[in-house]
């Protein structure tokens, strides 16, 4: 076996983890997921993801990190942000968004959440204003999700899932318009 062999299972391994890890936080969020669970899902032993990223929090780190100046990428994941809060919530983040206004822990806990959402996707963004375009994605991401599932909006019985996500494709896509 050549190193380069090894060194691409091992890349290929790695790749395998951060993927699983991907959809367990975003479906589970960073207290529901586990590294047994990521572990699972990737088909590899728990003991090979801390190897790979030594904790879970530095997973965590990797796992919510968007391409740097890539809003295609970055439209990507923002479609799969809102397939996911747009669907049934998990129950660690139906929790943390009913308690964010009233635990001051929780509170703390979303917004630093929130300012690092802001801040990794402005880094994916071109132009002077990125940071403030992605200010405005994230708390229309936030609005989306509690007017549809804590205020229930009447407006949300009517549209299919399908019709919310091909409009959120229209608002998205002005995500990458820099002028």
């Amino acid at each position: 076996m050549t190193g380069t062999s090894r060194d691409a299972r091992r890349a290929r391994t790695a790749q395998r983890i951060l993927d699983a890890a991907r959809k367990e936080f975003a479906t589970r969020g960073f207290d529901g997921a586990t590294i047994r669970g990521i572990a699972a899902a990737a088909g590899v032993d728990a003991s090979l993801v801390m190897q790979h990223y030594g904790s879970k929090a530095a997973l965590f780190t990797s796992a919510v990190q968007l391409p740097g100046d890539n809003s295609n990428s970055a439209a990507e994941h923002l479609l799969e942000v809102l397939t996911v809060r747009l669907g049934e919530l998990p129950p660690e983040t139906s929790a943390l968004v009913r308690s964010m206004l009233t635990v001051p822990e929780a509170g703390a806990a979303m917004r630093a959440h929130l300012d690092e959402r802001v801040d990794n996707l402005a880094r994916s963004l071109d132009g002077d204003d990125a940071h403030l375009r992605a200010l405005i994605t994230v708390s229309g991401i936030l609005g989306l999700t509690i007017t549809k599932h804590f205020l229930k909006l009447r407006a949300f019985d009517d549209v299919s899932h399908e019709a919310l996500l091909q409009a959120a494709r229209g608002w998205i896509a002005h995500l990458s318009d820099d002028s």
